[in-house]
């Protein structure tokens, strides 16, 4: 798991997770597993996201990355936490350069051709697509893609488990976020089971002979 390719294609969803309470982080990390989810992303948004990183990283089988990284302090709290991989908003030379400096697989958010264009000149071709539906949605994305057609997609923002087998279906798309697996302050880790086993069977549709 050093390269971001190789965390994309874990599974097709890789849960957005707003965790307040580290009590709940390991638990939840085990459902997921046990539901064939490996790969997670523990947003910086809690006062407790690093001690959930760290407690998620225990969880045998769990990948576990730190999301809305937006400055290098963060990054490196993050990475320090046991981050194996770093999810940023956007992307700026200011966090996008310690980020591959640090050897940490490493996706950026992009929303337009001038964001991709900046992340080519630092070498990257893998970027998350956000806020995917407010950003123009699949329809956006499909025109972003045509001209970049080197790079690599993972939409997060308004995903659903009703929408995620049409972004999947775009050949560009290696996986999508989605915050629907693990609703925020849930303690219910059966019902996370059974979402991430949804989850973990979504794929490309298969294209006809």
């Amino acid at each position: 798991m050093n390269d971001i390719a190789s965390i994309m294609t874990l599974g097709p969803v890789i849960p957005v997770l707003v965790i307040d309470d580290a009590a709940h982080a390991r638990p939840i990390a085990a459902a997921l597993v046990r539901g064939g989810i490996r790969t997670m992303e523990v947003t910086l948004r809690t006062p407790a996201a690093l001690d959930v990183i760290r407690e998620m990283a225990k969880v045998e089988g769990a990948v576990v990355g730190a999301g809305t990284v937006a400055n290098e302090d963060q990054l490196r709290k993050a990475i320090d936490a046991g981050a194996r991989f770093i999810v940023s908003p956007g992307l700026t030379e200011t966090v996008g350069r310690p980020a591959i400096a640090s050897g940490v697989p490493f996706l950026p958010g992009i929303a337009n051709a001038g964001d991709i264009m900046r992340g080519m000149d630092l070498g990257l071709t893998h970027f998350k697509f956000f806020p995917a539906e407010a950003a123009g949605g699949i329809a956006a994305l499909k025109a972003l893609a045509a001209p970049f057609h080197e790079c690599r997609f993972c939409p997060t923002g308004g995903v659903s488990l009703t929408t995620a087998p049409n972004w999947l279906a775009i050949p560009e798309v290696l996986c999508v976020g989605g915050s629907w697996i693990v609703p925020r302050g849930t303690q219910d880790y059966g019902a996370v089971e059974a979402t991430a086993k949804g989850a973990s069977q979504l794929g490309k549709p298969r294209a006809a002979a």
